[in-house]
Order: structure tokens, then C-alpha cells, then sequence
């Protein structure tokens, strides 16, 4: 397999947001915990784009595998089909990948604590299960909340924990208060899948998937849908309140009426190749200026 391959099978370009929450974690110990370690940031980091990387070449392996097996004409039309890639070279890039990311993950776990090891399993049995057994985690009306918890919650306190394992209380105003600020990253995760599924409910049902949309129709995915956006916000203003963010970053919440803009979009029409995009542009426009609000708020302490 050759360097482009694998770029197209990993969807490198896709597991860079997947350092959103972890940019979150590393800035809200150093905010409320007044410590920060450069070597385990950017190893905690290394560990989440490796797993992401290897979650994604899973994925397209077993798109294609099951295409190929059922003689589907859009197999050819799939990377794998186009760039003729072997099936046994993609599990070994699979394997390698994974390998890596858990050894550097052990690695973390020995310099902390146990307590990493319990968020790591845990996000790694939900991005296992995810796609894979008799019934995946995909295949259910669970999956946006199980991808939101393993993203939002997982990545950002796995960050949060390399860097504060020493100094962290864990009484439950600190844990409430943490969970509140890994709500903004976990919807952005969260609302794309729900879009996802949304789109693609007659192509879910014909594979046997029954998400969400299934089980509550449209018209209320598409309420949830944009209530998950509310919260996020919401989850902004209490964390502010209560102090865990910083001042500055309410100005964050400027990209409100961008965001609400492309939430009518998407609910005046649901199409994968056109206004799912929309959804594309709010997990960005939501995280980046929250990112560096709270990186400048944090620095001036304003």
C-alpha cells in the first residue's frame, strides 16, 4: 500500500477534527488546574489521531468487504475498488495502526494512572462496536449518543486527565462541571451522525440499519437535531457561569446565527450531497473560535 492509499483509506483529512475535544481537555486543565505538560499533550493527541485513523481504515475495509460480497456495482466505485488495494494490506495497516496508538496509550496510562486506562477501554469497545458485531452500535437508535460520548466526553477528558491526573479532584461538582464543558464538542460529533442518518434513512432501512430517524420519524430527529445545537451553547453560557471557561469566550458565541443559519438549511431540506454539508461547517465553526477564545481567555485571563 502506497502513502496515497493509505491517506485515502485513513481520511486523514477527517481525524484532525477528532482533536477538537482534545485541544479542550489540555486548555481546561491549564485554565482549572493551573498545569500543563507539553510530552503527554502531544502523546495523548498522537494516541487519539492513530485511533482515528485506524477506526477509519476498519471502516472502509468492511464497507468494501461487504460490497464486494454482495456483488454490488458501487464496490468499483469505493477507494478500495478503484485503487485495487489489496484486502490483506488494509488489515495490516489496520493492525499496525491500532497497535500503535494502543502502545502509546499504555505508555500514558503507566506515567498516570489506571483511571486513563478505564477512558481509553472505554473508547475504544464503543469505536470497536461501532461498526462491528451482529448488531453494530451504527445500527441503532444509540449510535449518535455512544459517537458523542466516545468523542466529546472521551478524547476531551483523556486530555483533560494526562495533563491534571496529579491535582484533579474528583468530588461531583468537579465532575457535573466537567461533563458541562464537553458538551459543545460532543454535539458537533453528535449532530453530523444524527444528519448522517437522517439522510440516508432509505439506504439505512434497505442495509437493516435502524437509527434514530427510524424509530422517531424525521420530523422529531430533526427537532433533536437542532436541540442539540441549543445545548451546546447553552453548555457554553454555564460554563462561563460557573467559571470553568473563561470570560472571553463568550464571544464564541458569536457563530450562533451562522450556525442557526445552516440548522434551517438542513431542516428545509435533507440531502446527503448538498445541505449535509452545512452540518460539515458547524462542527468546525463551533470549536475552533470556543479553542481559541478560551486559549486567549485562559493566557490573559480575561
Amino acid at each position: 500500500m502506497t502513502l496515497k492509499q493509505y491517506v485515502l483509506l485513513s481520511q486523514m483529512e477527517y481525524a484532525s477534527t477528532s482533536f477538537f475535544p482534545g485541544f479542550m481537555g489540555i486548555l481546561y486543565a491549564w485554565y482549572n488546574y493551573d498545569t500543563f505538560r507539553l510530552g503527554y499533550s502531544f502523546l495523548g493527541l498522537l494516541t487519539v489521531g492513530l485511533f482515528q485513523l485506524a477506526i477509519s481504515l476498519r471502516d472502509n475495509y468492511l464497507d468494501y468487504f461487504v460490497a464486494e460480497n454482495k456483488n454490488a456495482d458501487y464496490a468499483q466505485e469505493m477507494i478500495l475498488g478503484k485503487e485495487k488495494i489489496p484486502l490483506k494490506n488494509v488489515r495490516s495497516a489496520y493492525y499496525i495502526t491500532g497497535a500503535a496508538a494502543l502502545v502509546v496509550g499504555l505508555f500514558l496510562v503507566l506515567q498516570t494512572s489506571f483511571i486513563l486506562l478505564y477512558i481509553l477501554l472505554g473508547g475504544i469497545l464503543i469505536g470497536i462496536l461501532y461498526t462491528f458485531g451482529p448488531l453494530p452500535i451504527s445500527s441503532t437508535p444509540f449510535g449518535d449518543f455512544f459517537i458523542g460520548l466516545a468523542y466529546g466526553f472521551g478524547i476531551f477528558t483523556a486530555l483533560f486527565y494526562v495533563n491534571a491526573f496529579d491535582v484533579i479532584q474528583f468530588d461531583w461538582l468537579s465532575i457535573i462541571h466537567l461533563i458541562v464543558a464537553t458538551i459543545p464538542t460532543a454535539i458537533t460529533v453528535m449532530s453530523v451522525s444524527l444528519a448522517n442518518n437522517i439522510s440516508d434513512l432509505e439506504e439505512d432501512i434497505e442495509d437493516g440499519r435502524f437509527t434514530l430517524p427510524y424509530y422517531i420519524g424525521i420530523d422529531k430527529a430533526l427537532v433533536v437535531f437542532k436541540s442539540f445545537y441549543y445545548a451546546g451553547y447553552i453548555a457554553i453560557i454555564l460554563s462561563v457561569i460557573f467559571g470553568t471557561l473563561p470570560r472571553f469566550v463568550t464571544f464564541s458565541l458569536l457563530t450562533f446565527p451562522y450556525v442557526s443559519k445552516n440548522i434551517r438549511i438542513f431542516i428545509d431540506k435533507q440531502e446527503k450531497e448538498t445541505t449535509f454539508l452545512t452540518t460539515i461547517f458547524n462542527s468546525i465553526v463551533i470549536p475552533v473560535p470556543l479553542i481559541l477564545t478560551f486559549f486567549i481567555g485562559a493566557w490573559f485571563d480575561i
